[in-house]
């Protein structure tokens, strides 16, 4: 594509050097550029982009993009043949280059990005399924996987991908021939631009709680809050939750924007009433296309009301049927989401991606309504992420969990023990039973030995993962195939 062309749309450029280049590919990774590429500079929270120009331009790139604060050093040292373009913010340039390397393939479908602290991905399933019944073709792109048209491309690394890996994605979508794609849309891809150029024509915010508050991530929880409202301000169309407190606010906050709400507590465009939650569904009343129906979702806990009404809002929309949309929400399931394991023995353990207190709350609370014996909790906190998280999930389990295990989850960078510690100075301010394993395989082998009828355990944090993070490495660790490991050996 011509540089012009990729560089279209962007403001406030500086340029040195021919811009009449025809160029074969965009990357942001040196190892990856190939003669005649355009190499963008990003810097991250761990490399800095500069120290790999070199490397760039040795494996032939014609063109760097970087940021005005550049060293300038740097930029003497490029030679004369390289063309440099320098940008005001490269995040969000790259995202724009991206859309207009792909030809802005967002345009090619409906695109529906789901944001909030919890229920993005059961939201994003439901939706999914949904759609599919009705026969409509879908792309999904999510924490846990992504999707074209039903079939996996495999595991994924981040919630919403960079803005170049992105836009490769939804070329190949469109290509494909999704008339839909529903998307996960994280605060951090929302604060580091990466879904700039994209155009949205429905958004879901489906709840805001303390999360993800990091030297790495947000530095509050304003700014928190704030990134994910972005998405808002590039949909056509919003949906939110009028029971959290915080996304109560959006409609005044933004009424030039088109917001209808949905609940169970408080007057709203779509709200659940009747609600009842066993150990393996979640049933209540809604309008659906004008009919009141009764509607039973497969995943457990009040929670899933939520998610399900946000799904709702989305299928109506876009024209699915009372049937589709029943039965999509029976039979929806997602891996690591509230998560029964089949077992021989028939022990109930559940594993779930719950790790914020809020989320933890929840699941720990839904399960206590519907169990008759013990319920017991398996839990730790990641490393580098939100270490004022750690004490307030300590208490919570403490006060909700018949007795906790604490343990360890990806500790990252961090020392395991070090933040055991301060989750269990929270649990000690409680009358809770608990102990801690740092070691999460013998936590949860010792929790499921602890298991008798009519107990559950619960197993939260990591959910759908298939590795545990420690320095810097990746280790294999599928809480799914451990669980019936274990109990296959008891």
């Amino acid at each position: 594509m011509e540089l012009k062309e990729i560089l279209y749309g962007l403001e406030k450029i500086k340029a040195k050097g021919e811009l009449n280049l025809d160029i074969p590919n965009v990357v942001s990774n040196s190892k990856e550029v190939k003669p005649g590429d355009m190499f963008v500079v990003i810097n991250g929270f761990e490399a800095n982009g500069e120290e790999y120009i070199g490397e760039a331009i040795k494996n032939g790139a014609k063109v760097i993009m970087a940021q005005y604060d550049i060293d300038k050093n740097i930029i003497l040292s490029i030679p004369n043949e390289v063309t440099i373009i320098l940008v005001e913010n490269v995040r969000h340039a790259l995202a724009i280059v991206a859309c207009n390397f792909y030809k802005n393939p967002s345009r090619k479908f409906k695109l529906i990005g789901v944001t909030g602290t919890k229920g993005k991905t059961t939201t994003t399933y439901m939706i999914k399924d949904m759609l599919e019944k009705q026969g409509i073709k879908v792309g999904l792109i999510g924490t846990i996987c992504t999707y074209i048209n039903g079939k996996s491309l495999g595991d994924n690394d981040r919630t919403t991908p960079e803005s170049l890996e992105l836009q490769k994605l939804f070329r190949m979508m469109a290509d494909e021939g999704c008339q839909v794609v529903v998307m996960e849309v994280s605060s951090q891809s929302l604060k580091l631009s990466r879904v700039d150029g994209c155009e949205f024509d429905i958004g879901i915010f489906t709840n805001f709680s303390e999360d993800h508050i990091s030297e790495k991530e947000h530095p509050d929880m304003e700014d928190y809050f704030n990134s994910k409202v972005k998405l808002l301000k590039m949909c056509k169309y919003c949906y939110v939750n009028i029971d959290n407190i915080y996304t109560a606010k959006l409609p005044n906050l933004l009424p030039d924007s088109s917001i209808k709400t949905y609940g169970v507590d408080n007057p709203a465009n779509l709200i659940a009433k009747d609600i009842t939650v066993t150990n393996t569904t979640a049933d209540f009343k809604v309008k659906i296309n004008d009919r009141n129906e009764r509607v039973k979702v497969g995943i457990p806990g009040r929670f899933s009301v939520y998610n399900a009404l946000a799904a709702i809002c989305v299928g109506t929309q876009l024209g699915c049927s009372t049937e589709n949309i029943k039965e999509a929400l029976l039979n929806v399931r997602v891996p690591g989401r509230s998560e029964l394991i089949d077992n021989k023995k028939e022990l109930k353990v559940m594993i779930d991606y719950a790790h914020s207190p809020e989320s933890l709350e929840n699941i720990l609370q839904s399960a206590k309504e519907y169990t008759i014996g013990n319920v017991i909790c398996v839990f730790g906190c990641g490393g580098d992420r939100d270490a004022l998280k750690r004490p307030i999930m300590g208490e919570i389990a403490g006060k909700l969990a018949n007795y906790t295990i604490i343990t360890s989850d990806n500790p990252r960078t961090e020392d395991p023990e070090s933040i055991v510690n301060q989750i269990e100075e929270g649990i000690k301010k409680t009358k809770g039973k608990y102990e801690c394993i740092v070691d999460r395989r013998e936590a949860i082998e010792k929790a499921i030995k602890m298991e008798r009828k009519n107990d559950i355990v619960i197993i939260a944090g990591k959910g759908h993962e298939l590795t545990q993070e420690i320095n810097h490495k990746k280790y294999p660790f599928c809480e799914k195939e451990i669980v019936q490991e274990i109990i296959e050996n008891l």
